[in-house]
């Protein structure tokens, strides 16, 4: 492997390609067996006897997998594991734990690409494409160059200055216990990322998976055990999230959160976190990415079917189920004369359906409880007066939870659906007046407590620049004539502030640093002998 990794290419999948007979068979593959998945504790499965079961959202008649979940007992042994395991995991040294995750990367890249891939399809509802991007390509590359950016560390962290007799160094240690990673649905990514970015720089932890994504979850956390992972150093627990938050933090060795999900879910997290201080060892880090209300802003001059584009994919890929979807769009009248009707009849176009069907480029929303959430702001939007459903709006739950590419425009950019995450299928556009490109970004900048992605198309620099400007705080991942979706390891480290997280920017060395605690050393060459100075001696005179 060079010093430097590279982007992992991604697969085509194109009629009659050896990729897509070989994804399309390990899809039948997988449909035809109900996997059951354990806890993982200490590296041992646990089969409590408390079980649910995952079905697949575009036909949700059907089982996948018979999940075990863990209990109270369960959860308190997986943290004592993770911190049992920490001496042995800090003395492997970072190269040693470089070699089993860059063994991660080499596996997922080869045999194992088509089961995760396959997994996260059936699971999560994604076209073969989406899946592709997600659960290999992203993931191959959080754990090259994680490794990569750790290694970074201990050469580019050493103190500049080291005077005459003295020896100065700094270690690079990892956090002292256990980290809690809770992890979303809707990446298989960031899913093993999150517990396995501070596994790389020494820390062990405990990962609570989604409870709509154990399957493909528990298919990662296999891959990671063949590739020499050591026992208790990363511990899978399907399970409640408030139990095992509440088991987590009656732990002194509670030294972490890595977090994906609601921003309410992580406020309370944080109050409670907050609450337990005094009873911790330490204080612990809290590294958050939450939820988003992502932008598109078009001034009249830009590029109109590049627009068009950006809003059919960054707002309906993956069911817009990605915190980074666009789902708000500020389009002046003249651009929106110009394109609402070849917007609408190009979505008209979408096929939506099973995954395993390869023409398809929209399936099913997650579960039950998203497509009420979602088809209740479409409800709600037909009956005010403000708001016109232009494309869409229709919904199906009886087979699979289907909810059609919609589009809303409002006169009111301050209504529900342009300011309130949805997570779903539905974009939301203000149509302002074409002078009134000034004010529509300071509406931009004000009207969500989100600040993630967003993007700006124009052609000319100078509004560019305004845009770059104005719009600097409301999103931390900034896209210019592009959707503001589809962030890329190394390219665009991914994370946003304000109510969308603490932007420590995954996919970038920045999200590693929170998971070390150097310890800075100097070792004393010319060991003093005498305990005066010279300022004691007496004057001369």
């Amino acid at each position: 492997m060079s010093s430097h990794p590279t982007n992992e290419p991604i697969l085509g999948y194109a009629p009659g390609s050896e990729e897509r007979r070989a994804l399309q068979a390990e899809l039948d593959r997988q449909m035809a067996e109900v996997l059951e998945i354990p806890c993982i504790i200490n590296g041992e499965s646990v089969f409590t006897g408390t079980t649910t079961t995952q079905v697949i959202p575009h036909n949700h008649g059907h089982i996948i997998a018979k999940v075990h979940l863990a209990g109270r007992d369960e959860m308190e042994a997986a943290c004592a594991a993770a911190v049992s395991a920490q001496k042995d995991w800090i003395d492997l040294g970072l190269e040693g734990r470089c070699a089993i995750f860059e063994r991660c990367a080499d596996l997922l890249a080869g045999d194992w690409r088509m089961r995760v891939n396959a997994a996260t399809m059936l699971n999560q509802s994604k076209t073969a494409f989406q899946a592709e991007i997600d659960s290999a390509c992203e993931l191959i590359d959080f754990w090259r160059f994680n490794c990569h950016y750790a290694r970074g560390f201990h050469a580019d962290f050493q103190p500049l200055v080291s005077p005459p007799g003295v020896q100065n160094s700094t270690e690079i240690r990892p956090l002292e216990g256990f980290v809690l990673s809770i992890t979303p649905f809707n990446f298989s990514s960031i899913a093993a990322n999150l517990p396995s970015a501070p596994a790389i720089v020494g820390c062990t932890g405990v990962w609570k998976p989604s409870r709509n994504s154990y399957h493909s979850n528990y298919v990662l956390m296999q891959l990671m055990m063949e590739a020499g992972l050591p026992a208790g150093v990363i511990n899978f627990l399907p399970g409640s999230g408030a139990e095992i938050t509440e088991i987590a933090l009656a732990n002194p060795d509670f030294a972490g959160l890595h977090f994906t999900g609601s921003t309410a879910t992580f406020q309370g997290l944080w109050q409670e976190i907050g609450l337990a201080l005094p009873n911790l060892k330490s204080y612990p880090r809290i590294v958050g990415e939450t939820g988003g209300k992502d932008f598109v802003v078009a001034h009249p001059d830009c590029d109109r079917q590049g627009l068009i584009v950006a809003l059919l994919r960054g707002a309906f890929e993956y069911q817009g189920q990605k915190c980074s979807a666009a789902s708000r769009a500020y389009i002046p009248q003249s651009v929106w004369d110009a394109i609402s009707e070849d917007l609408t009849s190009e979505i008209s176009k979408i096929k939506m359906g099973d995954a395993r069907d390869f023409t398809n480029f929209m399936t099913a929303v997650i579960d039950k409880r998203s497509f009420d959430k979602i088809s209740g702001y479409i409800d709600r939007a037909v009956e005010r007066e403000s708001c016109e459903i232009v494309c869409g709006g229709n919904y199906d739950s009886s087979i699979g939870y289907f909810i059609e590419p919609t589009i809303i425009v409002t006169s009111d950019p301050n209504s529900e659906s342009m300011i309130e995450e949805i997570f779903g299928p539905v974009l939301t556009v203000y149509v302002y007046d074409d002078e009134d490109f000034d004010d529509v970004l300071k509406i931009c900048d004000e009207a969500s407590p989100y600040a993630l992605t967003g993007s700006i198309f124009s052609s000319s620099e100078d509004n560019i620049q305004k845009a770059y400007e104005v719009l600097r705080f409301t999103a931390g991942n900034f896209y210019i004539n592009d959707k503001p979706t589809g962030a890329v390891v190394a390219q665009q480290p991914f994370g946003g502030a304000r109510a969308s997280g603490t932007n420590d920017k995954a996919g970038g060395p920045l999200n590693l640093l929170r998971w070390i605690s150097p310890r800075s050393v100097k070792r004393t060459l010319e060991i003093p002998q005498d305990w005066t100075y010279s300022f004691m001696l007496p004057d001369e005179n």
